[in-house]
């Protein structure tokens, strides 16, 4: 799905979107994606507006939502192989009695951004160890 270019990525989103608004086929993974998409309205009028250059600023308290929704399916990838291994576990023994799948998956992008931050500032592969270790601990602290 994802492609060196931010452009293809990015133009994949709006023709999943744009396939959803005129009830065309979705194939698999398009469907998945469409999933992340419906659960972030917030995000649909980005979506409409594929001609237009759009621009995101974050230290100016603006979320990219293309790399939101990356970063959600990403981590749903993630899960559906058990990448790193351990992923699976850790993500199935914090859904008991959690009320707010999407928030703990929130939770986990939130881990999952630091790896690729830290992995891309030093030039490195994302660390696992570290990863996983982050992903107990911001469960742990969401369910004391």
């Amino acid at each position: 799905m994802f492609a060196q270019d931010r452009d293809q990525t990015r133009q994949f989103f709006f023709d999943v979107w744009r396939k959803h608004q005129n009830a065309l086929p979705l194939e698999p993974l398009e469907t998945m994606v469409l999933e992340v998409i419906l659960a972030h309205p917030e995000y649909h009028h980005y979506l409409s507006k594929e001609k237009q250059e759009l621009a995101f600023f974050p230290e100016q308290g603006q979320t990219n939502p293309f790399l939101h929704l990356g970063l959600h399916i990403a981590l749903r990838e993630q899960l559906s192989t058990d990448r790193p291994p351990g992923i699976r576990a850790i993500y199935q023994s914090s859904t008991v009695g959690c009320n707010d799948l999407h928030a703990l998956e929130h939770r986990m992008m939130d881990c999952l951004a630091e790896a690729l931050w830290t992995s891309q500032r030093y030039g490195t592969p994302p660390d696992e160890q570290a990863y996983l270790a982050c992903l107990h601990q911001s469960i742990n602290q969401a369910s004391s």
